[in-house]
């Protein structure tokens, strides 16, 4: 039997110091099982290649070792950059920007991968185009581009001449999202079998997240609160703490939350964690007192307390109730 020496989708992946495993290997995992029958890995239907000027340490520690200096845009359909936890380092790798300038007017299709949309946004080709990243860098990433319209709403999000990924698990899904539009449906479902997946999220897929719309919120230091929030869902923290945090006095951030929010810094914390808790209660088969545990409650007699308070029923009767299938994914 005879392959096309040119599958319809063809992967150049770019890995940045402090690269995110998750994403990354998600991401060529889905090409490799849906480029070859029985997971064999050959490179028919889909192809790869790891590229770079060398070794690049992820942020786990594994080194990676590109197979290719940057070989010619023309020979992939996308060119996937993937980051992590260097997004902070404002210092623009020039050669890269070169490089993906010259992809992008070549024409090749190029995908920002976790913090990978921020290499992207240096190389100055984000003007005029909609984006998506992560909830946790949203904040730090309009800081450093304030003329760019992003979102942390989206798993993953296409736009003329980029695509844009939240990263984690969601690379996953823009990788099928990729295979079932250039190989068929039939590829991405190989792939879907193979990893036991139920199936694929869309790209208008929330993010899972357990606070208000954020692009909502106008004023960034409260912005900057939610944020925290969500990062501390299974800790006890007091309002000094989290104005400490923000460099705020408690003061300061109560009279910005009740200006902003209608409630305090404290009640609205609680109500996420409050979120975070009915969430696991559907969708883990953890126990009361371990999710009590893990959403920053003393106990499970304390998070019954309040979870019948807010919701006007104990957790166990929570989970005797179906949630409708659209509060399935996010519940914000």
């Amino acid at each position: 039997m005879s392959y096309p020496p040119n599958p319809p989708l063809r992967v150049g992946f770019i890995l940045l110091p402090l690269f995110t495993m998750n994403a990354f290997a998600g991401f060529i995992d889905s090409l490799r099982l849906a480029a070859d029958t029985g997971g064999r890995s050959r490179q028919i239907h889909c192809s790869w290649q790891i590229m770079g000027p060398g070794p690049v340490t992820s942020s786990c520690g594994l080194e990676a070792h590109p197979q290719s200096p940057y070989r010619e845009p023309a020979l992939f359909t996308h060119i996937a950059i993937c980051g992590g936890n260097n997004y902070l380092d404002p210092h623009e790798d020039k050669a890269l920007s070169h490089y993906l300038r010259d992809a992008s007017r070549q024409g090749v299709k190029l995908v920002g991968v976790c913090t990978g949309t921020f290499a992207i946004a240096r190389a100055g080709l984000l003007g005029g185009q909609r984006v998506c990243v992560h909830w946790n860098v949203i904040n730090d990433f309009r800081q450093q581009f304030p003329q760019i319209d992003a979102t942390p709403d989206r798993l993953f999000l296409q736009s003329a001449r980029v695509i844009t990924c939240a990263g984690s698990s969601g690379a996953t899904d823009m990788a099928l999202h990729l295979i079932r539009r250039e190989c068929g449906p039939d590829k991405a479902q190989q792939a879907i079998r193979h990893m036991m997946l139920n199936g694929m999220r869309t790209s208008n897929s929330p993010q899972t997240h357990f606070f208000e719309a954020i692009s909502e919120i106008r004023d960034e230091r409260v912005r900057v609160a939610v944020l925290t929030m969500e990062q501390s869902l299974n800790t006890r923290m007091d309002s000094q703490e989290l104005a400490e945090r923000i460099n705020l006095s408690p003061r300061q951030l109560d009279r910005l939350f009740q200006r902003e929010m209608g409630t305090t810094p404290m009640r609205y914390f609680k109500t996420m964690r409050l979120r975070y808790a009915e969430w696991l209660l559907h969708h883990t088969d953890s126990s009361i007192a371990e999710i009590a545990a893990d959403c920053g409650f003393s106990d499970a007699a304390h998070l019954a307390r309040d979870f019948s308070t807010h919701y006007g029923h104990s957790p166990r009767q929570a989970r005797r109730i179906s949630l409708p299938r659209d509060e399935s994914v996010v519940l914000s």
